[in-house]
């Protein structure tokens, strides 16, 4: 029977059957009902085998910072295939579908975190942040001296009653860190509700400190303390506007009573912590990928954002996936903008839109991916001028998993 792929117009309950049933594992009854909060009904793209759901991919409505600015992005959630249906390129159409639908509506970016990163990146995604899982014993836990520490109060909030101000700061920060997207009203409710948990077995409700200044939000961090075989801080995240902030809500964080250790599954890359531990074994660090990009359009989504010094280059972008993609494209743009449109001209530099999309939101560097062989620089000099150019003064991070 010839497998349909179209826009779903069914009911949940339908699709939650078919998706828990292509993940291998039931959700609660919790998680389902903040799975449907945000679920966006129209964004969702299903294979049919007559009547029987076989497969899926929906996405979200993030506004995305990139450097520089702020680009429309589709993130990529809930997508798999029911077991008896795969092996038969049913996600290959769905993915096809899904971000040829992103760019006629003129989204030039989709986004996803990956349960299996191997198989994105035949459909054009790539690395684009990773982040730090770390693990920190309450016997290496001292921290350097930072000046004006003494000068911030750390307090205990409701999750709920402090949401206003807590999102509002989440939201300003984010529009100066690449990889970050603004808290809407329904991931307002995701972050701050157990339901999205997987575990929460020897879990405490989701706790909140926030860190004042003279009565000012300077910071603030969600956490819970669980006590399973061990007992340890469970940090789901921190965010700070300084350093002295930063390092007060951390100080809190690593001195739990009746605990043994500290964990943080999305600590940046670039985080002061790991500079402020005395000493430099204390945090266990683990790299983890964290957000998968995808450009629909390449060219609006590289005038989209700003670039670190100035850039002329012409870029020869190979895309089986989405042909319009493929050809030459002359990319000139600076700090205060850009612009990036198809030409004849030859490339100075060839490299397949994964590559690009591994460096579109700053994340270093071209020229490592030069040096593994997957750019190929045409015209001398192109390759590290334009690496230069690619780097965001802030390393992207994607603080809100989805």
């Amino acid at each position: 029977m010839k497998i349909g792929i179209g826009h779903y117009g069914g009911e949940w309950d339908k699709l939650r059957a078919m998706v828990e049933v292509a993940f291998s594992a039931p959700w609660s009854e919790a998680q389902l009902e903040t799975e449907q909060k945000v679920w966006e009904p129209s964004r969702s793209i299903v294979a049919t085998d007559g009547d029987e759901l076989v497969g899926h991919t929906g996405a979200f409505s993030f506004d995305l910072t990139v450097p520089g600015g702020r680009v429309a992005a589709g993130g990529v959630t809930m997508v798999g295939v029911v077991p008896t249906h795969r092996r038969r390129g049913i996600l290959r159409d769905l993915m096809r579908q899904q971000l040829t639908g992103l760019y006629e509506e003129g989204v030039p970016l989709a986004v996803l975190t990956a349960s299996e990163p191997v198989i994105y990146g035949r459909f054009g995604y790539g690395l684009a942040s990773d982040h730090q899982q770390v693990t920190i014993k309450k016997s290496s836990r001292e921290l350097r001296k930072v000046a004006g520490v003494e000068d911030v109060q750390v307090r205990f909030a409701d999750p709920q009653e402090s949401l206003a101000r807590t999102t509002a700061f989440h939201n300003a920060e984010a529009l100066t860190r690449p990889g970050m997207f603004q808290h809407n009203e329904n991931f307002q409710y995701y972050v701050t509700h157990d339901n999205v948990v997987t575990d929460l077995r020897g879990a405490s409700p989701l706790r909140c400190v926030l860190a004042e200044r003279d009565g000012e939000l300077v910071g603030y961090s969600h956490y819970r303390t669980r006590r399973t075989d061990k007992g340890f801080v469970d940090v789901a995240r921190v965010h700070s506007s300084d350093l002295a902030a930063h390092a007060a809500l951390w100080q809190f964080l690593l001195e739990p009573d009746l605990l043994s250790e500290t964990t943080y599954e999305q600590l940046p890359s670039d985080d002061p912590l790991l500079y402020l531990l005395v000493d430099p074994r204390a945090a266990h660090a683990t790299t983890l990928d964290g957000i998968w990009a995808r450009l629909t359009d390449v060219g609006k989504a590289l005038a989209a954002r700003t670039y670190a010094e100035d850039v002329d280059v012409v870029l020869g972008i190979e895309d089986d996936f989405l042909p319009w993609n493929a050809g030459s494209w002359h990319l000139t743009g600076n700090q205060t903008g850009a612009t990036c449109e198809k030409t004849d001209r030859t490339p100075d530099l060839v490299l397949g839109v994964r590559e690009l999309a591994t460096v579109y939101l700053g994340r270093p560097s071209l020229a490592l991916l030069g040096a593994a062989g997957l750019v190929e620089e045409k015209t001398e000099g192109a390759l590290r001028a334009t690496s230069r150019a690619f780097v965001s003064a802030r390393v992207p991070w994607l603080d809100t998993g989805f």
